[in-house]
């Protein structure tokens, strides 16, 4: 089972992803179900879930919290997402594993997938979410995930969580 460390924005924040995209129809997009809705931080492929936690657990001992929020959307090839924005965020992703992908880290939050011979589909949702700006929020938990595939579908389900320190006053 694919395996991926990941930050997981609190339900306030998700219900203002919700509300800026209503219900959305268009056929041809695949949306993500809010609850599989996060921020991957790295990811780990096909590994032994308790061995890869350990690992984390050491690479993310005494990481500090980050203030985050979500902005406008943007696409890659077949995908539509938001925006990251924090402080420390690459930081703690590469603590985490981002970049052992072979390709630079980009943090977003994936919202739907469409056919990549039609980028032009995701036009109008990029226009609709270009002013889109979350409250910010403090990421004080990163988790281990596990992708599962059912019926075509993926699902999402957390393993370990990992505590992110509180910057001391």
């Amino acid at each position: 089972m694919p395996l991926f460390s990941a930050l997981i924005p609190p339900d306030g924040v998700l219900d203002q992803v919700a509300a800026a995209l209503g219900a959305p129809e268009d056929g041809d997009f695949r949306w993500s179900a809010r609850e599989n809705w996060h921020i991957t931080l790295g990811f780990h492929g096909a590994d032994d879930a308790a061995e890869r936690g350990e690992w984390l657990a050491g690479r993310l001992a005494g990481a500090e919290a980050i203030d985050l929020r979500l902005e406008k959307a943007a696409t890659f090839p077949g995908v539509l997402w938001l925006s990251v924005l924090g402080t420390g965020l690459h930081e703690l992703a590469e603590k985490a594993g981002a970049g052992s992908e072979g390709r630079p880290y980009v943090a977003h939050l994936t919202l739907a997938r469409f056919p990549r011979d039609r980028p032009e589909a995701a036009s109008a949702w990029e226009e609709r979410l270009a002013g889109f700006t979350s409250e910010t929020w403090t990421a004080t938990e990163a988790v281990l995930m596990s992708s599962d595939r059912e019926q075509g579908l993926s699902h999402y389900r957390v393993i370990r969580s990992y505590a992110l320190n509180r910057a001391r006053d």
